[in-house]
């Protein structure tokens, strides 16, 4: 089998499914969606470290960076300045919600469509700012373009793959994050250049690009057959099956998704059938690895890593070179974690990922308490370049685990009836917290010092801990089987899934419950 995977083991079913170049070509044109967050992430952080930028819409900040009488840590605090970038996150969280219901009502493929049609206007507006007021409004439509493609753009990846390679393909779209992150920064190192004051608005007219790859990409693929079956299109649902799957053996997958598509219509209300009990484990796993994935301190570091680098005291080009060299690391290390997740696992990568990431971050906290003081200009050339290796070693141990898997595992977790409500509360808890570490970060970093990576790496310890005893393993579990032989097994979350409304709502194929082997998760084991 491609990929070295023989089928799942147990009473679990492996479909018969080719890795087809349609399956290839839909997930590459659809994860560009993460392109476009990944360029927005990576372009704020740089055009605000550029003086044309900050002198025409953040002058205060722009006469700090002059004068020089601040700390270090404080040349960048300023609520406006945060605003700007922490912008796009409040309105991607509001547009969450109606890219629920146009992804459940109008299919996954239009919510696509119409994220890269707000990502377009968004992007022209940016890069014809003319005050602060239209900078912003700029920022919200791309907002509201990265909540629909957060929402549609991972369901469509895990229900598009086959089950043996869904790890692999569903990372493709953080994979083009961070693809977009180091676009971003080699942009921004080469329009810091350009002499005029109006390398800036080259910086934010480049969105354009992926918006636009994104919009035609939507154009072109197919719907998944999930989404076709769960409106009612059942025909086109199966010939979209075959086709995907590159057999026309797919009955067996196709009435186990008719099966989960019509318990999903019994349910009226996604979101409050999201409380109940059995639904419970899926839920609190994706809200909490949402919270610890913003905890770990990674965006405060890719947002503002030109700032962050500053700050430090190197040199404006220095600081941008920095960025691209960690943007660089972040897209070599996403690629493998392509590799491995359906090999390892899900847990072991995020176990990993928790020593190293704690590990870097407080030898980053002792060199800065050490080195860098609140006006000294200067860290000295080799402790420069450990700060910067050590944030390297922290951005690749988060590339191939809490990067990827923070949206991997839920969408891949939520049984159907709640998938679409499930990924809402996924991307909206998401965006709250990427919005409040955004709006905070700068002033933290003033407040805090150096001792900003200690409270990250304190997170980082408590979600290694969560993973080790309340994260269950999914690798190579078709999505409709995950209550029978991931919850089921679970030596904590079994104890939500004995719920008598249980009987006619879960993981059937063909009216018929499965006894799977166990996942082989138990912490006792492990204690």
């Amino acid at each position: 089998m491609a990929g070295g995977f023989g089928p799942t083991g147990g009473g679990g079913t492996e479909f018969e499914a080719k890795i087809t170049p349609i399956v290839i070509i839909s997930c590459i044109m659809a994860a560009t969606g993460g392109l476009m967050f990944g360029y927005d992430v990576g372009v704020s952080g740089g055009v605000t470290s550029m003086p044309s930028f900050l002198k025409k819409f953040f002058p205060v900040v722009y006469e700090k960076t002059l004068q020089n009488q601040d700390s270090n840590y404080c040349k960048y605090d300023n609520q406006n300045l945060q605003l700007f970038t922490s912008s796009l996150y409040l309105a991607g969280l509001t547009a969450t919600f109606f890219a629920s219901y146009t992804t459940r009502k109008l299919g996954r493929r239009i919510t696509m469509l119409i994220a890269g049609v707000f990502f377009l206007i968004g992007t022209a507006l940016n890069a014809a700012a003319q005050d602060l007021a239209m900078l912003i409004v700029g920022r919200i439509l791309l907002g509201c373009g990265v909540g629909f493609a957060n929402q549609a753009v991972p369901l469509f990846l895990s229900e598009i793959a086959p089950t043996r390679i869904r790890g692999g393909l569903n990372i493709l779209f953080q994979l083009n994050v961070t693809i977009g992150i180091l676009f971003a920064n080699l942009v921004n190192y080469g329009t810091a250049k350009i002499h005029g004051g109006w390398g800036w608005r080259v910086s934010l007219g480049l969105a354009g690009i992926p918006a636009g790859l994104l919009t035609v990409g939507a154009l072109f693929v197919v719907d998944t057959p999930n989404s076709l079956i769960e409106r009612g299109h059942l025909d086109e649902g199966k010939a979209v099956l075959k086709r995907i799957r590159g057999t026309d053996n797919v009955e067996p997958e196709y009435l186990e998704l008719v099966e989960a598509s019509r318990v999903a219509k019994e349910v009226k209300h996604p979101f409050r059938n999201l409380l109940k009990r059995r639904n419970r484990p899926q839920l609190i796993i994706a809200v909490a690895l949402q919270i610890f994935q913003q905890f770990t301190g990674i965006n405060a570091i890719m947002f503002y890593a030109p700032v962050l680098f500053n700050t430090l005291g190197f040199g404006g080009d220095a600081s941008l070179y920095s960025a691209v060299i960690t943007g660089a690391v972040n897209v070599l290390s996403t690629i493998v974690s392509i590799y491995s997740v359906d090999k390892v696992g899900r847990r072991m990568l995020l176990l990993e990922a928790g020593v190293q990431m704690f590990l870097s971050q407080v030898v980053i906290a002792i060199i800065l308490g050490i080195k860098l003081k609140d006006h000294s200009e200067d860290l000295g050339k080799g402790y420069a370049i450990l700060v910067v290796v050590l944030v390297c070693t922290f951005v690749s141990s988060f590339a191939w685990s809490w990067g990827p898997l923070g949206w991997l595992i839920p969408s891949e977790t939520f049984p159907l009836e709640t998938r679409s409500a499930g990924q809402s509360v996924t991307v909206c808890v998401n965006l709250v917290f990427t919005f409040v570490i955004a709006q905070a970060f700068l002033s933290m970093l003033c407040h805090f010092k150096f001792g900003i990576f200690l409270f990250f790496s304190g997170w980082v310890f408590i979600m290694s801990v969560f993973v080790l005893f309340l994260l269950p393993e999914t690798k190579n579990i078709p999505i409709e089987e995950m209550t029978e032989r991931v919850w089921k097994r679970h030596w904590l979350w079994k104890r939500f899934m004995d719920d008598d409304h249980y009987d006619h709502v879960g993981a059937v194929t063909n009216g018929e419950k499965k006894n799977g082997v166990s996942n082989g998760f138990d912490p006792s084991s492990q204690l």
